[in-house]
């Protein structure tokens, strides 16, 4: 039946995906181009791999194209234009070279690609084939920086530690003064027992250790928590342009040809990290050695050239994609916590293996990515709206079966949060609420929710039942100026309630006076319970001040509301009045301003008659 209701709800719900910026507060057009986040370049990356892996053109042996770097007597391989072509989409996309090749040499060494061919004359190194085809330059280790956890470190703690160990004669039993000329730099020692057997596993695994002790200490020293990902990849890496890449180590270490140098490296650098000996990718569930992993990405690394900050920050969210994430210091987007969109690249290496195990099957890849996706967010379903937001943008750089598959993951419970939104805006205006109650009424929807997903899920990852409740969301926890009273995410003054284990504690402040208390004067650090009463309520309140990430809760009321007479700027800043919440940070407003107007249009279109229905030729 045609209604008004119907007619209201089809223009908001058109208004509001009218193009993916609505959807969100993040700066996504100059995500696309721009000097910023790598997300859409990682898409971009990952639909071309996809695309040259599952070709559907040309000859049957086409179908799925061999990515592994061979042994092969031969100037160019069908790697080289599997990944030439691959970074410059991420370069078109917006990535510099060297971000652009780190990015494509982590998607083709998941993709099937081993990280080194190792014969003597064609010595093929995936991390250098991806630096040389993005044009990227040659430097060594050192440009190499952890991802930003308020601060970053650069490896150079690693080449300190490693060097002093050098030069102390640490590291190694063998000492070099002491071998005859004409041993060291040959095969009697290099490919034999000494060097095999004795001097690389020592070295390899020593050096790994000690660099990444060093980085994770440097991380402490720096005032943050030594997440141990990074440091094990700048170790291993430092450790790979020291030790001898292509030595197979002897028998007693594993079958030749299966276990070299920079496994030892990998092992080493898991040790220190105490990174757990397994990791496993989400949705298939593929079991990964960490030590060979991490070996491997110290031998990628080495030659990969000068990535910035960005390109270790979006490695670090590709890593997200295993169920450990979390354990090992890896991105953010894996959960259980909604991300800034700059971030969310989480579902990339997911969405590749899946594609591979599933045979290119977009649909099946696409559920496997749903119900993962529910079951590891407080709050899924944003988790796959944003998920839908950040693959309809990386679209406008290319289209494939990585990002295909995400908007199939997500669009019915996008459509669906959309219209559950537009549907209760609907009833609460035509019962006689305001616009700014009908938002506000979405948002403390959002926060319940939080509350009670939040507590079971942070129940189960301390082993503690936990319940949770805010007691106040506010700004002003420090500072006085207009701009951040109005974005409460920008000094939030988070007060709650939390119980654990039984134990009630009441938490007032949490970041201007908790927290400091806490971390510089010791207060509460006697209560072991203390710091997990910080932690859950440290989660829960960036789950709500990372809202921006998808703003409905905003533009919905504000389409409804314009669709039905009010004047759009009015509706949106009455919408963003009311979903405080939601508007942690700017932009909302503007963006629900845009979404009303549109609306308005629609729906005054709605009601005109269509071509044919007076009477004249249709």
């Amino acid at each position: 039946m045609d209604t008004e209701r119907e007619r209201v709800l089809l223009a908001a719900a058109h208004a509001v995906t009218f193009k993916p910026d609505y959807m969100t507060v993040d700066k996504l057009e100059a995500a696309t181009r721009g000097h910023g986040a790598l997300v859409i370049p990682a898409f971009a990356a990952a639909n071309s791999l996809a695309e040259d892996i599952f070709c559907n053109i040309g000859a049957p042996e086409m179908h799925l194209m061999n990515m592994t770097v061979v042994d092969a007597s031969a100037p160019h391989l069908p790697l080289d234009s599997v990944i030439g072509k691959a970074v410059g989409e991420a370069k078109r996309a917006g990535a510099e070279p060297a971000n652009a090749a780190l990015i494509v040499a982590t998607l083709a060494y998941f993709s099937g690609s081993c990280a080194r061919a190792g014969v003597p004359l064609g010595n093929r190194k995936l991390g250098a084939i991806a630096r040389m085809h993005a044009g990227g330059d040659r430097t060594s280790a050192i440009a190499l920086t952890t991802n930003k956890f308020t601060h970053r470190v650069p490896a150079f703690p690693a080449y300190l530690a490693i060097y002093e160990g050098l030069m102390e004669k640490r590291l190694t039993r063998l000492d070099g003064a002491v071998l005859p000329p004409f041993v060291a730099g040959g095969g009697v020692m290099g490919h034999a027992a000494l060097g095999e057997d004795y001097n690389i596993p020592e070295l390899a695994r020593n050096a790994a250790k000690v660099g990444t002790e060093a980085m994770m200490r440097s991380m402490e020293g720096a005032g943050t928590t030594p997440y141990p990902l990074w440091p094990a990849l700048i170790a291993a890496a430092v450790t790979m342009e020291l030790v001898h890449p292509d030595a197979m180590l002897g028998e007693e270490f594993g079958k030749f040809g299966e276990v070299d140098s920079a496994y030892l490296a990998g092992k080493g650098a898991v040790e220190a990290a105490k990174l757990p000996e397994k990791l496993h990718m989400r949705g298939t569930g593929e079991e990964y050695e960490t030590a060979r992993l991490v070996g491997d990405f110290g031998l990628i690394l080495k030659d990969i050239g000068g990535p910035s900050v960005i390109g270790s920050m979006v490695t670090n969210e590709l890593f997200a994609g295993f169920q450990e994430s979390a354990i090992i210091g890896a991105g953010f987007s894996g959960g259980p916590v909604n991300v800034p969109l700059g971030h969310l690249a989480g579902d990339i290496l997911p969405a590749l293996r899946l594609l591979l195990a599933n045979g290119g099957d977009v649909e099946r890849t696409a559920a496997a990515i749903r119900d993962y996706k529910l079951a590891s967010f407080i709050d899924p379903e944003l988790a796959l709206c944003a998920l839908n937001t950040i693959a309809r943008k990386a679209e406008v750089a290319n289209r494939g079966s990585v990002t295909e598959a995400a908007i199939r993951a997500s669009e019915t419970v996008r459509d669906r949060a959309i219209y559950r939104r537009a549907a209760k805006a609907y009833e609460a205006l035509k019962a006689g609420r305001s616009v700014e109650e009908a938002a506000a009424a979405l948002d403390e929807e959002k926060k319940a929710a939080v509350e009670e997903r939040g507590s079971a899920a942070l129940s189960g990852f301390t082993g503690k039942e936990i319940r949770f409740r805010f007691t106040g969301i506010a700004p002003g926890a420090r500072r006085t100026d207009p701009f951040t009273a109005k974005f409460w995410g920008f000094d939030a003054k988070i007060s709650y309630d939390v119980t654990i284990g039984g134990k009630d504690y009441h938490i007032e402040n949490l970041t201007a006076r908790v927290i400091p208390e806490y971390a510089l004067e010791g207060k509460g650090r006697d209560d072991p319970d203390m710091g997990t009463a910080i932690f859950v309520g440290a989660v829960l309140t960036q789950e709500l001040q990372y809202s921006g990430h998808t703003i409905l809760n905003v533009t919905v009321p504000a389409a409804v509301a314009a669709a039905l007479g009010t004047d759009p700027k009015v509706a949106a800043k009455l919408a963003a009045k009311g979903a405080r919440l939601t508007n942690a940070i700017p932009g909302a407003r503007e963006a629900a301003e845009r979404v009303a107007e549109i609306a308005r249009a629609v729906y005054a279109n709605l009601n005109e008659p269509g071509e044919g229905e007076d009477g004249s030729p249709a």
